[in-house]
């Protein structure tokens, strides 16, 4: 293998990593505000607000994809589509990084 290759290759397994730690970062912290949400945490407090506040800014999309009557559940769905699409698609980028 030559040193171009490896140097590629190595570059390809750095950026398939970094992609991967970046989709569980966000789908944690998605994941954190639902578990904040279901233990009843104060929201006025502010780890918990910064932690619904950044939820809330990456699951905009997703939130009111289904309505439901039960907030606990709205929150759970919501939210949750959008930690498990972080999730497989950041995994997917960073497999199809690796295989470079």
């Amino acid at each position: 293998m030559s040193t171009h290759s490896r140097v590629r290759s190595r570059g390809s397994s750095q950026a398939g990593r970094a992609v991967a730690v970046v989709a569980d970062v966000l789908a944690f912290v998605i994941g954190l505000w639902i578990l904040l949400y279901l233990l009843e945490a104060n929201q006025a407090n502010g780890l918990v607000g910064a932690v619904h506040d950044a939820a809330a800014w990456l699951a905009r999309w997703s939130y009111d994809l289904f309505t439901f009557s039960r907030e606990w559940i709205q929150v759970v769905v919501g939210y949750g589509i959008a930690a498990v699409v972080y999730l497989l698609v950041g995994h997917a980028v960073a497999g199809w990084l690796y295989r470079r």
